[in-house]
């Protein structure tokens, strides 16, 4: 893979969500991953869902990973018990079958965490929890870079303004950007040839247009 993309925590804003797909280069040699949280608790609207399934579904295999997060988990709950009004087969079926992370050589994307005191033996030491609801976040230095979603940028910096890629200086990016406030979807590009970490910035320009400038988020590490 030449780059990989990561976006999180859509939560139904799909006109937002069809915006920063287009920041992301699709060709066979790139990749987009998915981190959770696509619609919202409580939600009967899967057109978010259709068309993420879709998305994967007309790429080639393993180019769009799509991750479960804590609202997917709670939904097939929901589903289980009789309690949402979701009914299509394929669609459960597909909701089912979506993994709680998904590992590279340098990274783990997850939705929430894992449990970092299991270090290299994280996938067993890790319950279900972790992977999909953790809180509050992990700072600090792993083994491997951490991208995840869930606790919003603006929660973890203290900052109601900050909607970007939050990256901690050691292991650690987070990307939900709060998406129904802020109305913009953090995208991370990672340059799997560089092993550069960036991200994209909505500029205005004079006449009132926007455009979005990519900009480093980190150089390449050891």
């Amino acid at each position: 893979m030449a780059s990989i993309y990561a976006m999180s925590d859509v939560h139904e804003e799909l006109d937002l969500f069809k915006e920063a797909l287009s920041l992301v280069d699709l060709n066979e040699n790139n990749q987009l991953i998915l981190v959770g949280d696509y619609i919202d608790i409580n939600s009967q609207d899967s057109s978010i869902l259709y068309f993420i399934k879709e998305l994967q579904e007309t790429h080639n295999k393993d180019q769009v990973i799509v991750i479960a997060g804590n609202h997917e988990f709670m939904l097939l709950e929901d589903i289980q018990s009789n309690l949402s009004s979701i009914k299509d087969v394929s669609l459960i079926t597909w909701l089912k079958g979506l993994p709680f992370y998904y590992e590279t050589d340098k990274q783990i994307f997850v939705h929430a965490g894992i449990d970092e005191d299991a270090e290299e033996l994280w996938k067993w030491g890790s319950e279900d929890y972790y992977f999909c609801s953790k809180y509050p976040h992990t700072t600090g230095k792993f083994y491997k870079d951490i991208i995840a979603g869930h606790v919003s940028t603006s929660t973890i910096t203290g900052d109601s303004d900050y909607y970007k890629v939050y990256w901690d200086e050691q292991s650690h990016f987070y990307i939900d950007g709060d998406t129904r406030v802020s109305k913009t979807i953090p995208v991370l590009k990672y340059d799997t040839v560089l092993g550069q970490y960036s991200s994209y910035e909505k500029i205005q320009l004079d006449d009132g247009s926007y455009v979005w400038e990519e900009y480093i988020i980190t150089t390449k590490r050891d």
